[in-house]
């Protein structure tokens, strides 16, 4: 496929992603991502793309890889448009999907502090846009700093997520995470996670909280569609141990 120079979404990031694992032959959480994918275009203001043809597109994208486990992309953008920040007022969207092999990590998580902040106060925090360049960001300074994730706060100092993962704690028995009103995509297995912690009885919080909660908690973990769920070994200076409870929590994806 070939993007033409004048897409939305090359010049003004005005369009959408998801990331959905493959693996045996299947698209894991296919229709929850299409359902975020949605809701994430009727704030934009764009109709949703067709679920038939993003399922074909994502197939056809993973089918070279032979059934490898893999992170499929399905990308949407508002089409094109002349210059300027207006689109057209019947935009033709473009859809297509990538995909490459993604093995699941097998040791645990390091992450640091970033100095990006997350603009809570925008919609796209909350949105899966094409506009990542904070993302992109905090991700190189957690690599230039010898970590995997980059931590973020919001612009009240307050934790967010990371570059590409949504962030929890354990305290007292609890799972902790950011309210999504800190500037948090709704992630995917964040919801899972969040569902079976209390199905299993374990108590589940939504937090605004400093970055002083990760330096005193029993635990951390990230999470994403593609990692599922990952503890954390290491948080800046600090080494954590494992904990039986993130354990447990990671099993239940």
């Amino acid at each position: 496929m070939t993007v033409p120079l004048d897409d939305r979404g090359l010049l003004l990031g005005d369009g959408l992603f998801e990331t959905v694992l493959a693996q045996d032959g299947g698209l894991i959480r296919l229709e929850a991502h299409l359902d975020r994918m949605a809701a994430g275009c009727a704030v934009l203001g764009l109709p949703a793309p067709d679920p038939v043809e993003a399922e074909a597109l994502m197939r056809r994208a993973a089918a070279p890889l032979g059934g490898a486990r893999a992170a499929v992309r399905l990308t949407l953008t508002a089409g094109s448009g002349g210059r300027g920040l207006d689109r057209p007022l019947a935009p033709a969207l473009r859809l297509f999907a990538t995909a490459a092999a993604s093995p699941k990590p097998t040791t645990p998580a390091r992450l640091v502090l970033s100095q990006v902040r997350r603009n809570d106060g925008s919609p796209a925090s909350r949105l899966k846009s094409l506009a990542y360049l904070d993302n992109v960001l905090a991700r190189r300074e957690a690599l230039a700093a010898g970590a995997d994730e980059a931590v973020m706060l919001n612009t009240r100092g307050e934790l967010a997520c990371c570059g590409a993962a949504n962030l929890y704690w354990i305290s007292e028995g609890r799972l902790w995470t950011p309210a999504l009103d800190c500037g948090v995509l709704a992630g995917i297995v964040r919801g899972e996670l969040m569902a079976g912690a209390q199905a299993a009885g374990i108590e589940v919080a939504v937090a605004r909280s400093g970055p002083e909660a990760l330096a005193r908690a029993e635990a951390i973990l990230i999470s994403n569609s593609l990692i599922g769920v990952r503890q954390v070994s290491s948080f800046g200076e600090r080494t954590l141990a494992t904990h039986a409870l993130a354990e447990r929590l990671a099993d239940l994806i």
